[in-house]
């Protein structure tokens, strides 16, 4: 990410950039930089975008090889195409010889980096890789936001925050602004007002819910199973991060069995040591035994849904049953 930044303040490009991963805030705002200091966005003659698995490498390359308009370069940008997980021999073999008039900017969610089209892009340009930013730097993004609008937050309310967000810079950034508009005429950001504006996410849910199968309260449990419905998640989400859940606490309660500590599980598995403290008072209202069979379940439960043999909906309602049964 550093030689991109360099990139643009120093106006020296590549003729291709891949801009990948799971962070899209960050993904979003670099294309949008690049773009702007690339072509003038009102000159729509030099741009063009292309979107979706359906995207023709022919078309790309042919307009890549058309020379810009009275402009120093062409922009072409190309989203979620696919290129970089399947096979695209034809752009593979093309980028060594693309004109430097032309500038090709690609944004993936997932690459295969052994495939042709990454290795072409690496070589030729920058590839960069964006990853779900860690909670320090999350902090300082915050606290840098909410000091330009002249708020004030304490460490405990910004942690209940985070809690409600998850790390996922783009619901931040919605979230943040929801807050900031609600306390508009006021100077600090309390607890009160992030539990009034601020959305929880799925993934809290589903930790309540586990945490409802903990305590075997079956109906509660299920309430949050139908609120997550009642929200629009498909049944099959609600199972995947069940599913992630459980091999987490697994994980957990594996470390603690080695006598690690909430900072070393923290470091180990990649969250902050608030979270992981979480994870370990969940964790302990299992055994081993019990966590590895709810996995096996989870696994279970995926392959009858998508062999046919139990709808969706019912077939992970009927594992909320098994699982707070006990």
């Amino acid at each position: 990410m550093k030689m991109l930044q360099e990139d643009i303040q120093n106006g020296s490009f590549k003729k291709v950039y891949l801009l990948f991963g799971e962070e899209a805030y960050l993904r979003t705002q670099y294309k949008q930089k690049l773009r702007s200091v690339l072509t003038d966005p009102a000159d729509t003659m030099n741009q063009a975008f292309f979107e979706g698995k359906n995207c023709n490498p022919r078309e790309i390359i042919d307009l890549a090889e058309t020379l810009p308009f009275f402009a120093d370069r062409r922009y072409i940008g190309v989203d979620n195409s696919g290129f970089f997980k399947n096979k695209c021999d034809d752009l593979a073999d093309y980028l060594p010889q693309m004109p430097q008039s032309t500038c090709l900017v690609f944004t993936e969610t997932e690459v295969d980096k052994r495939s042709r089209m990454f290795k072409a892009v690496k070589n030729l340009g920058r590839a960069v890789e964006f990853k779900t930013q860690d909670e320090r730097t999350l902090t300082r993004w915050i606290l840098g936001h909410l000091k330009r609008e002249q708020k004030r937050i304490t460490q405990e309310t910004l942690q209940l925050f985070l809690e409600k967000t998850g790390f996922d810079m783009e619901n931040i950034s919605r979230e943040l602004e929801k807050l900031i508009s609600y306390c508009l005429d006021r100077e600090t950001i309390t607890s009160q007002d992030v539990e009034t504006v601020c959305a929880g996410q799925a993934s809290n849910q589903i930790f309540d819910m586990i945490h409802a199968i903990a305590e075997r309260r079956q109906r509660k449990a299920l309430e949050l199973y139908y609120d997550l419905l009642a929200l629009k998640e498909p049944p099959l989400r609600i199972l995947a991060l069940t599913s992630r859940q459980f091999n987490q606490l697994l994980s957990v309660r594996s470390m603690m069995g080695l006598g690690h500590d909430r900072n070393a599980i923290a470091a180990r598995l990649s969250m902050s040591p608030y979270i992981a403290g979480k994870y370990v008072q969940q964790a302990r209202r299992f055994t081993s035994p019990e966590l590895a069979l709810a996995v096996q379940s989870c696994v279970q439960t995926e392959e009858d849904i998508k062999t046919g043999r139990i709808p969706d909906l019912l077939g992970v309602e009927l594992l909320l049953i098994q699982l707070s049964q006990g």
